[in-house]
Parts: structure tokens; C-alpha cells; sequence
């Protein structure tokens, strides 16, 4: 990815503008507006079954929204987590291999951008000091973008 900018820990987050800044506001804003619409309905004194189920239905996408995007974070986990098992299990030294284990799945998360020379050393500190991910992130030297985050 020549056009990329180099990544960092400083900017390795990403959002997904589409679905950042259009689909959650537009149906937060969408769930606002319904419950305004029932609280309305319910000072004219005309609740009807359409306002409620209405509101129901915005929350429901809403929830939706989120638990899409979570399950699709908790493949991409998933596939990050046996990319980064077998990379170390080339990568380490016997006696480090027979620890990958003792890893939590967020540290081997957070070591996919640790450059190979460097993987030794932060997975043994990683595991010595029970680091967590941003830790693990902020002691890489040497990163390795990972541009395919969801």
C-alpha cells in the first residue's frame, strides 16, 4: 500500500466514515425522533399502537447497527488471533514458543504490529509484565501497519 500513511500508534485507529459519521447519527437522530414523537402522542393524549412500535423498530435497527459491527470486529479478532499464533510460532524460540498460550487474545491483537526482529522480545515482556494492549502498542519501535482493520 505505497499511498498509505505510515501508521502508528498515534493514528492506527480507524473509522469507517460511512458508517461513523452517516448510519450511526442518521439512526440515533432517526430513534431521537421517534421518541419525540411518542412523548407527543403521549401529551395529546392519543398513544397509539403505531408510535410505540415505530419507536421500537428505530431502536431495534439501531441495536442492530452495533451488534453487526461487533460481530464483524469479533471475525476479524478471530482471524488476527490465528495469523498472530502461527507467525509466532515460526517466528519464536522453543522455549517462548511453548508460551504463546499464556498470551490473552487482546496482547496477541495488539502484537500483530510489532515488526518481526522485535516480536521475541515484547511477547516474553508481554507476558512477564502482563502488559496490556496499549502497553504492548506504545513499546513498538519498529511498527507494522496493519491497513485491513475493519
Amino acid at each position: 500500500m505505497p499511498n498509505q500513511t505510515p501508521q502508528t500508534y498515534a493514528n492506527h485507529t480507524r473509522f469507517d466514515p460511512i458508517y461513523h459519521f452517516f448510519v450511526i447519527p442518521v439512526l440515533a437522530i432517526t430513534f431521537c425522533l421517534t421518541i419525540w414523537n411518542l412523548v407527543q402522542s403521549l401529551v395529546q393524549g392519543s398513544l397509539g399502537f403505531p408510535a410505540v412500535w415505530t419507536s421500537l423498530a428505530a431502536l431495534a435497527t439501531l441495536v442492530a447497527a452495533f451488534k453487526i459491527r461487533l460481530y464483524a470486529l469479533k471475525v476479524q479478532d478471530r482471524v488476527i488471533r490465528l495469523e498472530e499464533r502461527l507467525r509466532l510460532s515460526l517466528i519464536l524460540s522453543e522455549p517462548l514458543r511453548a508460551r504463546i498460550g499464556e498470551l490473552t487474545e487482546a496482547q496477541l491483537i495488539a502484537l500483530r504490529f510489532a515488526s518481526d526482529p522485535e516480536l521475541p522480545g515484547l511477547v516474553e515482556k508481554a507476558i512477564a509484565e502482563k502488559l496490556s494492549p496499549a502497553e504492548i502498542k506504545k513499546t513498538i519501535v519498529a511498527w507494522r501497519p496493519d491497513y485491513f482493520r475493519v
